[in-house]
């Protein structure tokens, strides 16, 4: 499985609580149509006001080529589109990682 890593950092004019709804909301809604999408998770700090960042964004894909092509979509576009709406694109690291899960309760 090949994840996605993004640090994400909120652009200017949005509070934290902004970038939470924005991100998990209509933002969500688009980015989950990505063709080939596996998993797709969100993680935002407990503490937003002790965080250098605003969240962790994981995306999963069975290859390197599912996830070019994911992204080379319309769907694609328009997330990455809609992403530049709120959140600071390239502000902060970003892996992509070969996953390998050791533990899950699923």
């Amino acid at each position: 499985m090949i994840t996605v890593v993004d640090v994400l950092i909120r652009a200017d004019g949005y509070t934290h609580e902004e970038f939470v709804d924005r991100w998990r909301g209509e933002h969500v809604a688009i980015a989950s149509q990505l063709p080939g999408l596996k998993r797709y998770s969100t993680s935002v700090p407990t503490e937003p006001d002790e965080a250098e960042y605003d969240g962790v964004l994981n995306l999963s894909f069975e290859s390197i080529e599912a996830m070019n092509e994911a992204f080379a979509s319309d769907v694609g576009t328009d997330v990455m589109d809609d992403a530049a709406e709120f959140i600071d694109v390239g502000a902060g690291p970003r892996m992509v990682v070969e996953e390998t899960t050791h533990v899950t309760d699923e």
